[in-house]
C-alpha cells in the first residue's frame, strides 16, 4: 500500500545533535556481517536503480520499506507492487531529510538501512553548462544525500547497528569526459563514504558503496544526450540493485558493477599519468 502524506506535523521536530528516543525500539539490525530485515529508506524510488533497489528488497522479504522520490505517480506505482510506504519529496528542498527522517521514524520506528539512490546528469561542455544546471546536479546528487544522512545516522548510532547504502558512479572514480560536474559529485560522495566509514568505526553503523558504470535506465534521456559509447555496455538496473543487497548481506564496503570496472579505477590511482594517456586516446 503506498502513501503520499504531506510532512507529518504530528511529529516533534528533532534537534539538530540529539537522536529520537524511537531509534531503539527494535532489536533487528544490518550493521554487521548479514542482513536482518528491518526497515529500510531507498531515495531516488520511483525509477531507475532505486525502484530496481526497491523491488529487491521487496523481493527478500520482511523488509518494511519506505521509498521517496520526486514523481509522486511514478513513485505510488513502484510503493504499491513493493509493498511499501510512499514518501515523494524532493530532498533538495530546505528541511525535505529532516521530514522524510521523522516522518519514517514514526512510522516505523527506526531505519535500518537507507540506500541513496538519488540522482541527475548533464550532458555537455562545462563551458556551456548554465548555472542553474550545475546547482541542480550538485543539489540532488550531493548534498541531498548529505542531508539525509546526516539526520539519519545519529539514530542508527543511537540503536547500535545500521547501514547506509551510497550509489555512486565510475563517473566519480575516474572522471569522464562531458559529465565534469556529475563526476565532481559522484566523486565526493565515495570521499564522502569513505570517511564516514572511519568516522563511524566501533558504532555498528556501516557505510557501504556501490560504484556501477553505465545503466540501462531514463537517466540518459533525462541528462540531454543519448549514450552513444560501445563500452561499457548498459546493464539492467537489477544487476545494480544485486549489488546493492551483496554490500548489505555480506557486508561489503564497496562493490562494482561489473566488477571488472574496478581495474580502470586501480590503474587510475596506481599510474594517474598511463591512465590518463589510455583516456585521452580510447575515450
Amino acid at each position: 500500500m503506498s502513501h503520499a502524506p504531506s510532512p507529518p506535523r504530528s511529529v516533534p521536530a528533532l534537534s539538530e545533535d540529539a537522536p529520537s528516543p524511537a531509534a531503539g525500539a527494535a532489536s533487528r539490525h544490518t550493521g554487521g556481517r548479514g542482513a536482518h530485515p528491518g526497515t529500510a529508506l531507498v531515495t531516488g524510488a520511483s525509477s531507475g536503480i532505486g525502484a530496481a533497489v526497491a523491488r529487491r528488497l521487496a523481493a527478500e522479504g520482511g523488509w518494511r520499506l519506505v521509498l521517496n522520490g520526486r514523481d509522486a505517480t511514478r513513485l505510488a506505482q513502484v510503493a504499491e507492487r513493493a509493498a511499501a510506504t510512499g514518501y515523494p519529496a524532493d530532498l533538495t528542498r530546505p528541511g525535505a531529510g529532516r521530514q522524510l527522517t521523522e516522518f519514517t521514524l514514526e512510522r516505523m520506528g527506526r531505519v535500518d538501512l537507507l540506500v541513496a539512490c538519488a540522482g541527475i546528469g548533464w550532458a555537455g561542455e562545462f563551458s556551456s553548462m548554465p548555472p542553474r544546471a550545475i546547482d541542480e546536479v550538485i543539489d540532488v546528487d550531493l548534498l541531498a544525500t548529505l542531508h539525509l544522512v546526516r539526520q539519519l545516522v545519529p539514530h542508527m548510532v543511537q540503536a547500535g547497528s545500521g547501514r547506509v547504502v551510497i550509489v555512486g558512479s565510475l563517473a566519480g572514480a575516474v572522471g569522464v569526459r562531458g559529465e565534469a560536474v556529475y563526476s565532481a559529485a559522484k566523486a565526493a560522495l565515495a570521499a564522502f563514504a569513505d570517511a564516514l566509514r572511519y568516522e563511524l568505526r566501533g558504532t555498528g553503523v556501516r557505510v557501504s558503496l556501490v560504484v556501477p558504470g553505465v545503466v540501462d535506465t531514463p537517466f540518459f534521456e533525462r541528462r540531454g544526450a543519448p549514450y552513444r559509447r560501445s563500452r561499457p555496455r548498459p546493464v539492467p538496473p537489477e544487476r545494480v540493485a544485486d549489488a546493492v543487497w551483496c554490500a548489505v548481506s555480506r557486508g561489503r564496503d564497496e562493490v562494482y558493477v561489473p566488477r571488472w570496472l574496478r581495474l580502470p579505477a586501480r590503474i587510475r590511482g596506481a599510474a594517474p599519468c598511463l591512465y590518463r594517456r589510455l583516456a585521452a586516446t580510447f575515450g
